[in-house]
């Protein structure tokens, strides 16, 4: 069971601060004050990210002093414009969003190209892409979907596709 820490604490007389709190106060990704801090020793002292100076389990504490003399150099002489999110979200790859929702108009595209011709045909991918734009090789993605799907509701089987059918 995992405990909430604190993100500000005092420690042997002086505030110390997690991760956590870093990113709230900069607005950095998990990932991009991971960097900061592998790559501490690359930059100039003025710029180096602070030294962990107490732990609580797993919980990396920092001199808030520090944390905030880092902050304000780094605003200084880099700038705040390419802050944000660093590689995948936490837990792995991503799972549906923007991507997904185009990918699923896609497919209802491509259903309804399967329906008004009466079940698949050779070309299909590459005629979407002509109609409404995109990759050949992304719409044959759409058409495959489309195929279990419309197997599915007609009952029939679903063709093998091949790399000379887009």
């Amino acid at each position: 069971m995992s405990e909430i820490r604190a993100l500000r604490l005092v420690h042997e007389g002086r505030w110390v601060v997690s991760r956590a709190w870093i990113q709230e106060l900069t607005g950095a990704s998990a990932g991009t004050l991971a960097r900061w801090y592998a790559e501490r020793q690359a930059q100039p002292q003025t710029r180096r990210h602070p030294e962990v100076v107490h732990t609580v389990g797993r919980t990396h504490y920092f001199d808030q002093q520090a944390v905030e003399s880092f902050w304000a150099a780094w605003q200084q002489d880099v700038g705040t414009g390419r802050l944000g999110r660093a590689g995948r979200p936490p837990g792995g790859a991503p799972t549906g969003g923007a991507d997904r929702a185009l990918r699923d108009q896609a497919v209802s595209v491509a259903l309804a190209a399967l329906h008004e011709d009466g079940g698949y045909r050779r070309g299909l991918a590459a005629r979407l892409a002509r109609e409404y734009g995109g990759v050949a090789r992304s719409w044959q993605r759409a058409v495959n979907e489309a195929l279990e799907e419309y197997g599915a509701q007609t009952d029939t089987a679903v063709p093998q596709q091949t790399a000379e059918d887009l």
